[in-house]
């Protein structure tokens, strides 16, 4: 709950900087320690800082980041055993209520409130270490800033309005519950905040710091959320221009990669040539292998470090030797997606999603190659072995998977799942193939109404370079020796269609990523009506259909509740009317005096 959140000393002991939390807390008072002994020098700051990393990796803070983008959504069913968690099985029905124990949402504000500390306390420490050096408190300030409106981000888009706070709560007596501030406003102070330090973050960690060139906010991390920022706030000339400086971030990283290229695992000009001129990761082995670089991006192979700098922007980083390494595995995949001992998780690949692997011809309506099943992320989404076997999700659960085409078909070999708590796969933020899809999102929306030849031909323009985007991606995925475009430009001659055809492709580039549910709900606010997010989640409804649609379509639905603990602690909460309260007999919400 809010008003626990200013316990924030329990991030050192994550750290391991001290023998044990309880030996630490039995000296002295908290805030004493917090606010007069703690705060000294430049490694203090460092344990907090680091601390709201954890935070964000904590299983409860990754299980949100799943169910809230992506578990409403056409994409998941119920999997192995999900009778296991009744709040999960009723949010895959759709039966959603205050006491769903997803709603909470403490380590989201867990984090918000360390990373509001550190801004707060750090200038000091600044100021009496001399080893902490301006730049260095500027950068750490740029850090917490962008982590603090990343965690506002997941707050707004899973319950639109959401208390807002830039004040560290370190006391008991500060008043904590606050009313919730309106989704729009919360999204201008983000793009305020963000704007005022992007230039502060670091620009790219050294070569010798591996985990925090990805791991780490930098100045692309922010730029990134910046693009998705301004998509939701529909100013699409924003969204396009930090799209473009991430991309051309990433090019650099690319002419680097080429530069000092020795091994043929590495990306080739030729590769750059089928992709558009965008600098993504093939990882191709010989003429017959294709795919998405499955293994570069996925899996935990330390070979292909520079090819997960040309492609990722920020992910939060996991070990599968979470003993030997002391680092912490993901466990939120392991029980959501599965593992070795189960194959298939509490969630799935829904029937839908399944289907749509097997069908054929126009009732293929994920997948853009309509018959031969070329989509190499037909395989690397899903464990796909025909019409048999377990239907399973493999995406953050199989370390490699191997697609060869050397048969004339496509046929993939899978690597051994992650043992039960040893998932090495780190969750994934930000990509470059997001960000490419965000800016033909926003290039659809720039253009103009009307017929005259002016309209016409910056409309075509604009159909050109979102066109580019997508099919840049689509032809990464693609398993053929001799390249044929899957998507045809002829195709998509309007607004609407080259709409959808983005927000399918980012569907399936982007499955089980924590992204559709979100996708869908910025697609209804920009419409004003939630037809699209409705039919697309009824995909999936195998019983109560009538019940579901009706439910979605009311635009306060596809938002979440509130948490009844979050509504009784809170008094200025005003709760979600589309959601049942949970309220049981014995509690009365009572007016706040």
């Amino acid at each position: 709950m809010i008003t626990k959140i200013y316990k924030i000393i329990f991030a050192i002991c994550v750290m391991g900087s001290l023998t044990s939390c309880s030996d630490f807390l039995e000296i002295e008072p908290q805030n004493e320690i917090i606010l007069e002994k703690f705060w000294n020098e430049k490694a203090d700051v460092d344990a907090i800082i680091a601390g709201c990393y954890s935070g964000l990796q904590s299983e409860g803070a990754i299980k949100r980041m799943m169910v809230w983008g992506e578990f409403r959504s056409d994409n998941i069913g119920p999997g192995s055993n999900v009778s296991s968690d009744g709040s999960l099985e009723k949010i895959l029905k759709e039966n959603i209520d205050a006491k769903n124990s997803y709603t909470k949402w403490s380590d989201f504000y867990s984090v918000i409130n360390r990373c509001n500390t550190v801004i707060k306390y750090a200038p000091g420490v600044a100021a009496d270490d001399p080893a902490y050096t301006e730049s260095e408190l500027q950068a750490n300030i740029a850090e917490m800033v962008a982590i603090r409106s990343l965690c506002y981000f997941y707050l707004i888009r899973a319950f639109r309005d959401v208390p807002f706070s830039r004040e560290a709560f370190t006391d008991d007596d500060q008043e904590m519950d606050l009313p919730a501030t309106k989704f729009n406003d919360v999204l201008d102070s983000l793009i305020y905040d963000l704007e005022g330090v992007q230039n502060y973050a670091v620009k790219r960690y050294p070569i010798t710091k591996e985990l925090y060139q990805t791991g780490r906010i930098t100045q692309d991390a922010i730029r990134a959320l910046l693009c998705e920022l301004y998509l939701w706030k529909k100013d699409y000339q924003n969204c396009v221009r930090y799209a473009d400086m991430v991309i051309d971030s990433k090019k650099a990283i690319y002419e680097e990669n080429r530069q000092k290229r020795t091994t043929s695992s590495m990306s080739n000009d030729e590769d750059i040539e089928r992709f558009n001129g965008f600098p993504l990761v093939s990882n191709s082995t010989s003429a017959n292998y294709f795919g998405d670089a499955y293994t570069v991006l996925f899996g935990r192979d330390r070979n292909y470090t520079d090819l997960v700098n040309q492609e990722i922007i920020f992910q939060l980083v996991f070990s599968d030797n979470p003993e030997g390494e002391g680092m912490s595995a993901n466990a939120a995949v392991n029980s959501f997606y599965g593992n070795s001992n189960s194959t298939v998780g509490l969630v799935a690949p829904s029937d839908y999603i399944y289907s749509q692997i097997e069908a054929t011809g126009p009732e293929r309506k994920v997948y853009a190659d309509k018959n031969k099943k070329l989509d190499s992320r037909i395989y690397t989404n899903c464990l796909y072995r025909g019409s048999s076997g377990d239907k399973a999700i493999n995406k953050y659960t199989t370390s490699t998977i191997d697609i060869s085409v050397a048969s004339g078909s496509p046929e993939a070999s899978y690597g051994s799942k992650y043992s039960q708590n040893q998932n090495g796969s780190n969750w994934i933020i930000y990509r470059l193939t997001d960000i490419m899809l965000l800016k033909a999102e926003a290039l659809a929306q720039m253009m103009r109404e009307g017929t005259d030849s002016e309209s016409s031909e910056y409309n075509k323009s604009l159909l050109d370079r979102a066109f580019t985007l997508v099919n840049a991606i689509n032809k990464r995925s693609l398993c053929q020796t001799i390249l044929n475009d899957t998507l045809r430009r002829s195709d998509y001659t309007t607004k609407g269609d080259m709409e959808a055809l983005v927000l399918q492709e980012r569907q399936r580039e982007l499955m089980f990523e924590g992204k559709r549910w979100f996708d869908l709900v910025r697609l209804s606010q920009r419409n004003g009506n939630t037809q699209t997010l409705a039919s697309a989640a009824l995909q999936k409804a195998t019983t109560g259909a009538g019940l579901i649609g009706n439910h979605l379509a009311k635009m306060d639905a596809i938002y979440w509740p509130y948490n009844l603990d979050e509504m009784k602690v809170n008094l200025n909460l005003i709760q979600n009317p589309a959601f049942s309260s949970g309220e049981d007999e014995s509690y009365q919400k009572t007016t706040k005096k």
